[in-house]
């Protein structure tokens, strides 16, 4: 496998899943090899997603929040999945006491990038773009 360029944060893999015609069409200019995402993106959109189901009443709302599951899981199979190893943790401790003023997901996602050298994807380059080191890249416009 090539390494891994960019990472999709979980605001442009949501995009990706909805077909958002500018992600598509900067995702099919680039090899698949080099683009993943984050388990932190995993844990957000689970998240998301098991909050839907069990809000749910309706047959027709419970049907469409497992099929809205079912279909994340099937994303989630394709992707490559990038931890939060030991060295992107070590990162992201270290960005906590710079005390950047970001959300603990989005720094860990950060530091996942930053672990890999990779681009961190995002419509969200106001937060990310106060990491330092961080190369982001807004492929939503």
């Amino acid at each position: 496998m090539a390494s891994i360029r960019y990472i999709l944060d979980t605001d442009t893999v949501t995009f990706q899943q909805g077909g958002r015609p500018a992600v598509i069409r900067r995702l099919s200019e680039v090899a698949p090899d080099v683009v993943a995402t984050t388990v932190i993106t995993l844990y957000e959109q689970l998240r998301g997603r098991l909050a839907a189901v069990n809000r749910q009443q309706d047959d027709q709302a419970r049907q469409l929040a497992y099929r809205r599951l079912q279909e994340t899981h099937g994303y989630f199979c394709r992707v490559p999945i990038l931890p939060l190893d030991a060295e992107a943790a070590t990162m992201y401790r270290s960005l906590v006491n710079q005390g950047l003023r970001i959300g603990s997901q989005d720094l860990q996602i950060a530091a996942i990038a930053l672990a890999h050298q990779a681009v961190l994807v995002t419509s969200n380059s106001r937060h990310f773009d106060r990491v330092p080191g961080q190369v982001v890249e807004d492929w939503n416009t």
